[in-house]
């Protein structure tokens, strides 16, 4: 049976074994309420403590201003909706970039229909939000602008901070999505100078169903789960401690390993995107102008759908995304390439490459060998 070949990585990632040791020791050794007073309490306390450490140094942030939630979708979920439930009644409107990931774009469609106004931010060819855009939109009225630090789809790193002291200008607070930046490139919170930050595990060798959202100490921020005095009054809900301490060890390797990990996946990612364009004609980087993290590539094969090479690569023992996984199963061509101006035959010809700490250079050469066939195949049936 041949090993298969997983290249999707922005979906999710497989468990880093030391996750999977933590987690499991967890589960035997610190099974207590971290809410109760008593020892096996405290026992789990402490571990959700230590993993609070952990990923609020991979972020360079402080301890206290890490808030564990259900993962990233609910992390830009209680940013967004607690920042404009907290603020001020004459600041309302919410600012969101065009290529949000659906748990920002999709939050700001339902905040809109009960009445919240809300501003989608244009983006240019390349998938980069325009500044001007951002500078338009920006009056007293808007509580929130979020922008996402590095986009799922394509890779590409917006100008975070620059956009982060406009909405300051303006008296409005800003978030970010940088669950897809997180463990690629350096994040940190200081540097980024924005007031709330959401990040998920199981992007980075992680459990999932755990993620955090980093919140700038002094900013007012409203719980949207009800319930108990976890978290600081701001996320109720006994703690999932095995996935939190799951959360600690990935953030714990992650910041070890990213001056080492990052430059060989972004080699990796180089060289197959690079073969691809010179084997196989008709192919093209989506949003190859702008800068993007190091292990993604969003490469457009003309005359050939999407999906159809998916499944012919599946088949092959090759995993790939069309894009998000989180929009699985619907028709609906990617807003984000949509967003981007690209053409609809590109968008849906576009396939998603994103590579993790666990590719080697055996299975690049792997896929090489298989995708210039592939291709041919699914051309010569679409002649037909």
């Amino acid at each position: 049976m041949t090993t298969r070949i997983y290249l999707d990585h922005n979906a999710t990632t497989p468990p880093a074994p030391e996750v999977v040791d933590g987690m499991t020791r967890s589960l035997r050794e610190a099974f207590g309420n971290a809410s109760s007073i008593h020892a096996e309490g405290q026992r789990a306390k402490a571990a959700v403590d230590d993993a609070r450490t952990e990923v609020a140094r991979l972020i360079g942030a402080e301890p206290g201003d890490i808030i564990f939630t259900g993962g990233g979708t609910e992390a830009d979920n209680l940013a967004i909706r607690g920042v404009l439930d907290a603020a001020a009644p004459t600041r309302s409107r919410l600012v969101v970039g065009g290529i949000e990931h659906e748990a920002v774009i999709n939050t700001a469609k339902a905040l809109a229909k009960r009445g919240s106004a809300v501003t989608v931010l244009r983006v240019d060819r390349d998938g980069l939000v325009d500044p001007g855009a951002l500078a338009d939109a920006l009056a007293d009225d808007v509580a929130l602008v979020s922008v996402m630090t590095a986009n799922n789809e394509t890779g590409v790193i917006q100008r975070v901070a620059e956009f982060a002291r406009l909405a300051h200008g303006h008296g409005a607070l800003f978030h970010t999505d940088a669950v897809q930046a997180v463990a690629k490139i350096p994040v940190d919170v200081a540097a980024l100078e924005v007031d709330l930050l959401a990040l998920a595990a199981h992007k980075f060798g992680g459990p999932k169903g755990v993620g955090a959202l980093w919140l700038r100490r002094g900013t007012l921020l409203s719980g949207v789960i009800t319930g108990g005095r976890q978290e600081r009054n701001r996320r109720a809900g006994t703690e999932n401690v095995p996935a939190i301490v799951g959360f600690g060890v990935a953030a714990r390797l992650a910041r070890e390993r990213l001056a080492t990990d990052g430059p060989l996946v972004g080699a990796l990612r180089a060289r197959l995107e690079s073969a691809i364009l010179e084997l196989i004609p008709g192919t093209a980087v989506n949003a190859a102008g702008a800068p993007r993290v190091p292990n993604t590539t969003n490469i457009a094969f003309e005359n050939v759908e999407a999906e159809s090479l998916l499944i012919a690569l599946d088949l092959e023992g090759i995993a790939v995304s069309t894009g998000s996984a989180c929009s699985s199963g619907t028709l609906e061509p990617s807003h984000v390439l949509r967003a981007m101006g690209l053409p609809h035959r590109r968008v849906q010809s576009s396939i998603r490459f994103s590579l993790g700490s666990t590719t080697t250079g055996e299975e690049i050469d792997r896929v090489l060998a298989v995708l210039p066939g592939v291709v041919q195949r699914l051309r010569a049936v679409g002649r037909r």
